[in-house]
């Protein structure tokens, strides 16, 4: 019994159900025995009882089901939870007001870098520069003895993703590890770092490679890496689109890694006749690299893009992209947040001014200002 009935029955003089039985049995003893000549008229003794039954209920029936509001008479609603594939299902169908179209295309072509290895670098040519906050990105393909020996960065963070295979890390901080096929390591340069990167094994070694800028206050910020093994990168997957995310958030899946430079990068893989809309962040710069297969990107009647193309794309509320090709597609979708400063680069130095390059190049010779252990230190790739 409820608190609430009881509290109602002791107010009304009633303390529990034999009341209700005795007082009936007295009403109905008490009632003068009458000769019946129609119940219609005359009621019986049970008919009676259940008459006055139902006036001493009365009360209490009006007092639960009109004074007391359903909210407390009905147990709450249960919220629908929808899950974050069927949540993401219906937003990433759902085209955009102001799709991203593409507003320029460059092709990755191959080009000597490190020492006896080549790349394909489509951010960072002639044809495009940079693309604020991005200053590089390479896709190498190394076997070896060829590789990226001891060499020093400061002033960004490089980002690799290894697509086959693995690279093997050193610096002169006593950092060291292998990065495998799904693996991706972000590291942090700051004010200095030497390390080197080389194959870790036979065959060819393949992978992605992004430069992202620091902002000037970042620029001489301790070194740091934020390594991640390919079973713990986030993944979602919504009617035939596989989105695996490297930072930032994609079909429900949130990345843990942080960005002092705010940044989206996820590899996606679209299975034949799917189709995606990814939002972006209104005012972040962004591109499209296509890894594998052909794809349509932007507008739905544009023409296709085959891989090793870098897609710039344009403002916007979000990419759309179809696969109509007969296998499937996979490409790495990249936005960032723009910095807005002065951009000078030589080398492996970026910084804000020329006069910070030569104080970058000047301590990196003389030992000092976060390169104090480089001239005793080298790889064992270069031993």
């Amino acid at each position: 019994m409820t608190t609430t009935m009881m509290r109602l029955r002791q107010h009304l003089g009633l303390a529990s159900p034999a009341i209700y039985t005795s007082a009936i049995g007295r009403l109905g003893n008490n009632t003068p025995h009458r000769r019946r000549t129609s119940t219609a008229i005359f009621p019986s003794s049970t008919q009676k009882q259940l008459l006055l039954l139902v006036i001493l209920l009365a009360p209490l029936l009006l007092f639960f089901f009109v004074l007391i509001p359903s909210s407390v008479l009905l147990p709450p609603a249960r919220p629908r939870i929808m899950s974050s594939s069927a949540s993401d299902s219906a937003s990433s169908a759902a085209p955009f007001e102001k799709p991203r179209a593409v507003v320029n295309k460059v092709l990755a072509e191959s080009q000597p870098e490190g020492q006896g290895a080549t790349v394909r670098r489509s951010i960072g040519r002639h044809e495009l520069r940079n693309l604020d906050p991005f200053l590089m990105l390479d896709e190498f393909s190394v076997s070896k003895p060829a590789g990226f020996p001891d060499h020093p960065h400061r002033g960004f963070e490089t980002v690799t993703y290894m697509l086959e295979g693995a690279f093997t890390h050193q610096d002169f901080a006593g950092h060291k590890g292998t990065i495998k096929t799904g693996d991706v390591q972000w590291m942090t340069a700051g004010r200095g770092i030497v390390h080197s990167e080389m194959p870790a094994g036979d065959g060819v070694q393949k992978g992605l490679q992004l430069w992202i800028n620091l902002s000037s206050k970042d620029k001489m910020i301790e070194p740091r890496y934020q390594e991640l093994e390919s079973k713990d990168i986030s993944r979602a997957e919504v009617d035939g689109v596989e989105a695996r995310v490297i930072a930032g958030e994609a079909l429900g899946a949130a990345s843990p890694v942080y960005t002092r430079t705010p940044t989206m990068y996820v590899d996606f893989t679209m299975r034949l006749g799917s189709r995606l809309h990814q939002p972006v962040p209104e005012g972040w710069n962004a591109f499209v690299y296509v890894v594998d297969g052909e794809g349509v990107f932007g507008r739905e009647k544009a023409a296709p893009t085959a891989a090793h193309h870098c897609l710039v794309l344009g403002p916007g509320d979000g990419l759309s992209v179809w696969n109509r090709s007969d296998r499937p597609l996979r490409f790495v979708l990249v936005a960032g947040k723009p910095l807005g400063e002065p951009v000078v680069q030589h080398g492996p130095f970026v910084m804000n001014s020329r006069a910070e390059i030569q104080q970058a190049m000047e301590d990196y010779y003389y030992g000092k200002n976060g390169f104090e252990r480089a001239s005793q230190w080298s790889s064992s790739a270069s031993s």
